[in-house]
């Protein structure tokens, strides 16, 4: 057997150039050197870290989604504070909102109790609401509007707030069902759909393994919200018992009618008359007086205007003989052409319009 022996040279090389074709890669997107040595080329697979370097922290790499993401949350929370924010206004102002959809009852539940959490406007609870997811949303976007507050935090407050407004919303559908049957109010569906849309989104972006870990804290939240807006609304419900069942003595009093009335108000009014058509109603009726308002001052006076409480109202008073003999149950009633119709009760007399043609409301 011949013995080989084997040498290494030690062979001194110019500095290996490369450039990478990427500046980042994720986990799962290797990257290629292209490698010069010698006047030879070669292309070698190599492994790159999942973020920059540390001379290049100073602008954080993010997926284009989340940014996305983020500003869907301060357009969205946006809308809800420009909404709530108007009703908030009206609230302070004691202003009726102008309903597009929904007309008289639309003001009635905006005006009702229910408007109202712990004596405070819901609204205004709404505003504050809307306004934290946007503000939260623009920082996360990058505009770094709130000091000290980082992205999981953030996140965290994204997922409690929009919780907490979707239980709020899916109870007040709830109400809006049951306690407001066939009334419609715009505001009202406006706002749940923006607070729904702003929970699906985070369910969205925290994915399906996250939110199962924080299920547990979704479902405090929600139980929360809806516990205490059920402890609000049963105090409210319970002074109301108490007022009403407390002694009232209403003396009769007469409300001067401010608007003049229009030449279609007055042949109107003079028509109603001669025909034998009456309104019934109480003095302290608002939707009675709204009606007379709608007529004006003059015509006002022509109408046939039956009081059902002539001597005032107390607990225990009786309505007039001609009122009941009329089968009257609620405020105000016109009866025309021996033909009952209760016009606008609990609607909202401002949906509501006469007809010099047929003589006869429009039910809202």
């Amino acid at each position: 057997m011949m013995a080989v022996k084997a040498s290494f040279v030690s062979i001194s090389a110019p500095p290996i150039i490369y450039q990478d074709r990427y500046r980042y890669c994720s986990p799962h997107r290797g990257i290629t050197r292209t490698v010069k040595f010698k006047g030879a080329a070669m292309i070698l697979p190599v492994k790159c870290s999942t973020g920059p370097t540390d001379s290049e922290a100073e602008e954080p790499y993010r997926p284009s989604w989340s940014l996305s993401v983020y500003k869907w949350y301060a357009g969205l929370g946006a809308l809800g504070f420009i909404e709530t924010g108007y009703l908030t206004y009206l609230k302070f102002t004691n202003s009726d909102a102008f309903c597009p959809v929904g007309g008289g009852s639309c003001s009635d539940i905006l005006n009702s109790d229910y408007a109202f959490v712990f004596g405070v406007p819901l609204p205004l609870i709404g505003m504050v609401a809307y306004g934290l997811v946007a503000l939260v949303g623009l920082h996360l976007s990058g505009k770094s509007l709130l000091s000290g507050l980082g992205e999981t935090d953030g996140r965290l407050i994204l997922l409690g707030s929009t919780t907490s407004m979707a239980a709020a919303s899916a109870y007040f559908l709830y109400l809006l069902s049951t306690k407001f049957a066939g009334a419609s109010c715009s505001y009202c569906l406006m706002s749940a759909v923006l607070s729904f849309s702003l929970f699906f989104l985070t369910l969205k972006e925290f994915g399906l393994q996250e939110i199962q870990r924080m299920v547990g804290l979704q479902l405090v939240i929600a139980s929360a919200v809806i516990a205490a807006l059920s402890i609000s609304y049963g105090t409210q419900a319970t002074q109301t018992v108490s007022t009403s069942s407390a002694e009232i003595d209403l003396p009769l009093f007469t409300t001067e009618i401010k608007k003049e009335s229009s030449p279609l108000a007055i042949s109107l009014a003079k028509h109603l008359h001669s025909i034998g058509a009456k309104m019934y109603g109480a003095f302290w009726c608002s939707h009675c007086l709204e009606q007379k308002e709608m007529f004006g001052r003059e015509a006002a006076k022509v109408l046939d205007y039956v009081e059902c409480f002539p001597d005032g109202y107390r607990r225990g008073t009786k309505i007039a003989k001609a009122c009941a003999d009329a089968g009257i149950e609620g405020f105000p009633t016109w009866v025309i052409n021996g033909q009952s119709s209760q016009a606008c009760q609990g609607a909202g007399s401002a949906a509501c319009t006469c007809s010099a043609m047929h003589v006869e409301f429009l039910r809202c």
